[in-house]
């Protein structure tokens, strides 16, 4: 997400910012006027702030969501919201007394290549989904990121294996019902994981691994077709938006999409749902459901 797409957002403003870090709020803040504060409380207290933005380590998010809701501010937190999908229903019903939008931050829904997507399958296009795989990996062995602490939530399928459990989750409108992995622990987290999930009517295989070289590719397979997405997650840095549809008429379509911020999409769509009443892409519900995915793949892998 990040301060450039929160303040380009038409009808946002990044008014302030806090943290526990000297001179890292001052740093980030600059480019935007923005005030700073020393302490997360204090950001909190702040009248002029109506939501926050939350980017904190991974086993912060449910406290500071909660936090940030009790001030009376909206609330956009990063992935993933929570560790466990038990978590996510106290936000809920936080969300509901206070009537204010908690959301978690899943850029890719707000994506025009995964609308087009769910578009195309839903529409039949492929015909009768039977097969989705998937992958995403980069390498990072650095034990001081948090993405290698244990302590801090960290580790392959919290970082990225959410983004396979999601799309497919978010074109296919479908909850898994079981899944079977393997997960290759390193700094004592789950450095790679290989996952399989039964869904009602298809199935899903999927890699991550922060111990490979960057890749990362969706792939929709059904009896009549296929479709391919080839820089699903982070288009720009993985390559271009690019869908590959192969229908029954056996001719490969290639549709390429103009480049698109999928930070900023996301932004005007917080925005549009705080201001206007909007509805959300992704709803706590909807995350909710991935979270438990998430858990029911480290179930099925079992402990380190």
């Amino acid at each position: 997400m990040g301060a450039p797409a929160l303040h380009s957002s038409e009808r946002g403003d990044l008014v302030a910012v806090a943290s526990r870090t000297p001179g890292k709020a001052a740093a980030l803040a600059a480019p935007y006027r923005a005030r700073t504060h020393a302490t997360y409380e204090a950001l909190l207290a702040d009248r002029d702030v109506d939501a926050v933005y939350i980017p904190l380590p991974n086993g912060d998010h449910v406290a500071w969501t909660a936090n940030a809701l009790n001030a009376g501010k909206h609330v956009l937190c990063e992935k993933p919201i929570a560790l466990k999908a038990g978590e996510i229903d106290g936000l809920i019903a936080l969300r509901d007394r206070t009537g204010l939008l908690a959301a978690e931050a899943f850029m890719v829904t707000h994506h025009p290549q995964w609308i087009r997507a769910r578009e195309l399958v839903r529409d039949g296009a492929i015909g009768r989904l039977m097969q989705v795989q998937g992958c995403f990996s980069f390498f990072n062995d650095d034990p001081a990121n948090i993405r290698n602490m244990p302590g801090l939530g960290g580790g392959a399928l919290r970082d990225i294996g959410v983004y396979p459990c999601v799309t497919t989750r978010f074109v296919t409108g479908a909850e898994p019902l079981a899944a079977t992995a393997s997960i290759d622990w390193r700094l004592g987290i789950d450095a790679t994981a290989r996952v399989q999930a039964d869904f009602p009517d298809f199935h899903l295989d999927f890699y991550v691994s922060m111990r490979m070289a960057p890749r990362q590719m969706m792939a929709f397979h059904g009896d009549a077709g296929w479709l391919t997405l080839h820089a699903p997650f982070n288009a720009g840095y993985y390559g271009d938006a690019v869908l590959e549809l192969r229908g029954s008429d056996a001719v490969v379509h290639v549709e390429r999409f103009a480049r698109s911020d999928q930070y900023l999409a996301q932004a005007d769509a917080f925005n549009a749902a705080v201001l206007d009443g909007a509805a959300y892409p992704c709803p706590l519900e909807f995350s909710r459901g991935n979270q438990a995915m998430i858990d029911m793949i480290y179930e099925a892998a079992g402990p380190e």
